[in-house]
């Protein structure tokens, strides 16, 4: 009877091996063979390459030395039942083994993005069907996850009963946004969002891309309308950038705190279309949620002003309502630090 060291030994004389060919040679069952072989594959020995009907093996070893077989894309719709994001992306990593041969810093942001943004899917949208794809090109490695469910920003703002996509967006920006409080900390997206190169949410006509290269963020309607969520994730394969270090820039560490997510980075700009920051009514909209956050960073980047309602309501009375919550003003032009600076000298009175 065929063993598994007999596989092995067939498989490093072959470099190459398919269940038909060891059949053949030592004749026995394909479905013997491929509970051996599925061991081998676990154990790390071998590595699988390819789909189920074209599917063969090879040590690792051959695959160091012969780069151009192992394929640079993995593709699959999985049904949205009873599925687990550790065993989607365990079955990924045996299919696709050039993600194993990452940089320890750059596979390790991979696999976080990649758990939380299906675990979205998985639990929040309502799909019946998932379709994942992970490509590792030109110094790039790229996830896509799209479903066809109920649409992230559309499940925000019903669930929030906030009044439009672009609020939801807003919200979701700022972090701990959850419609499943029990079970979520609403961290995944805000987190994903800041890990990677390039980080795009495009759903039911509206999109947030977030480019990290700039760094900038756009939210924009666009035209070919998206059915449910699609998500887009890049990060070069030579960065870096650790998790823990973006990790660390939100948690507020100085003041001795318990290292949960505590701060938050505001950007101003994407409150209003005008790009004129006036009403105390748009104040209250950005301030909306950030009483759970010990320090909070409002950026004022492409703000050209705003309004002496607008500065005071975040500078003189949220702030006497919150006193123990740092407030923080960066990217400003003169006018907006003539008016914060204002509004937070009414505050010290």
């Amino acid at each position: 009877m065929i063993k598994k060291d007999m596989i092995l030994k067939f498989a490093i004389q072959k470099g190459k091996i398919t269940t038909t060919e060891l059949s053949a040679n030592f004749s026995v069952s394909r479905q013997y063979l491929n509970r051996l072989i599925g061991e081998l594959v676990l154990s790390g020995k071998l590595i699988k390459i390819g789909g189920t009907r074209y599917a063969f093996y090879t040590p690792p070893e051959y695959a160091k030395d012969h780069p151009e077989i192992l394929p640079l894309r993995y593709s699959k719709t999985l049904i949205n039942v009873g599925i687990e994001e550790h065993k989607i992306l365990n079955s990924i990593e045996q299919s696709f083994p050039l993600l194993m041969k990452l940089q320890e810093n750059v596979q390790s942001i991979f696999t976080y993005a990649f758990s939380e943004m299906l675990n979205n899917a998985i639990e929040h949208s309502q799909s019946k069907r998932i379709h994942v794809e992970v490509s590792i090109q030109n110094k790039l490695v790229s996830f896509i996850i799209e479903d066809s469910g109920i649409g992230v920003f559309r499940n925000v703002m019903h669930k929030r009963k906030l009044k439009s996509e672009l609020e939801a967006i807003q919200d979701i920006l700022k972090g701990k946004t959850t419609t499943m409080p029990k079970a979520h900390s609403g961290e995944g997206i805000f987190f994903t969002s800041k890990v990677g190169d390039l980080f795009i949410l495009d759903s039911f006509g509206y999109q947030l891309l977030v480019n990290n290269d700039i760094p900038d963020v756009f939210v924009q309607q666009v035209e070919k309308i998206k059915k449910g969520t699609r998500v887009i994730f890049n990060i070069r394969t030579d960065s870096k950038l650790h998790l823990n270090d973006v990790f660390k820039k939100f948690t507020d560490i100085v003041s001795g705190s318990d290292y949960g997510f505590d701060k938050t980075e505001i950007t101003v700009k994407l409150y209003t279309i005008s790009g004129i920051h006036i009403s105390r009514s748009q104040a209250r909209r950005v301030l909306s949620g950030l009483d759970k956050f010990k320090i909070i960073i409002f950026d004022f980047d492409k703000v050209p002003t705003v309004g002496q309602a607008f500065a005071d309501e975040i500078f003189r009375v949220f702030h006497n309502k919150y006193p123990e919550i740092i407030l923080e003003a960066v990217n400003m032009s003169e006018g907006v630090k003539f008016m914060v600076d204002r509004a937070k000298s009414e505050a010290g009175r």
